[in-house]
């Protein structure tokens, strides 16, 4: 009898040691599931947008100054000046996003200028990217973003 109630136990501990594993199982596919579904971007599609560069985010709250930019592609390469502005947009926190986003971009800060006038200078192997962030004296700061490929080298 002690041994009958102890094979009992043994495969009701087992059933429920099978459905915990189970339920694990399925709560790690459904967080993995919902991983995969939601794109890592999508956090940062909310915070920024591209403009014509597939690699430089610009914030959502900048306005496209589109009158006073210019894009020239070729086969080779593409090039221009993107010019973005809003009325009461702290410089610093600008700083702070594009040395984010640069970075998971792919781009290397070379060096950086800070003061009325910031200067942000980036480099991938191929290209240059120069973003210059100016307070303006009432109230309005503008953001010019200058995409180029890197000079090749003379022998």
């Amino acid at each position: 009898m002690r041994q009958a109630i102890f094979k009992r136990k043994a495969v009701y501990f087992l059933f429920a040691l099978l459905l915990l594993i189970i339920m694990v199982c399925a709560g790690c596919r459904s967080t993995l599931s919902e991983r995969k579904e939601e794109p890592v971007k999508r956090e940062d599609e909310t915070v920024g947008k591209y403009y014509h560069f597939e690699d430089v985010r610009v914030p959502r709250e900048l306005n496209y100054k589109q009158s006073k930019s210019f894009v020239y592609e070729t086969p080779r390469f593409k090039t221009g000046v993107l010019l973005f502005a809003k009325w009461r947009l702290d410089a610093e926190s600008l700083i702070d996003f594009f040395n984010h986003h640069m970075e998971r971009d792919n781009w290397k800060l070379v060096n950086s200028f800070k003061g009325k006038e910031s200067i942000l200078n980036f480099s991938k192997p191929d290209k240059t990217c120069t973003i210059k962030i100016t307070e303006k004296w009432h109230g309005t700061t503008e953001v010019e973003i200058r995409v180029g490929p890197l000079g090749e080298k003379k022998m």
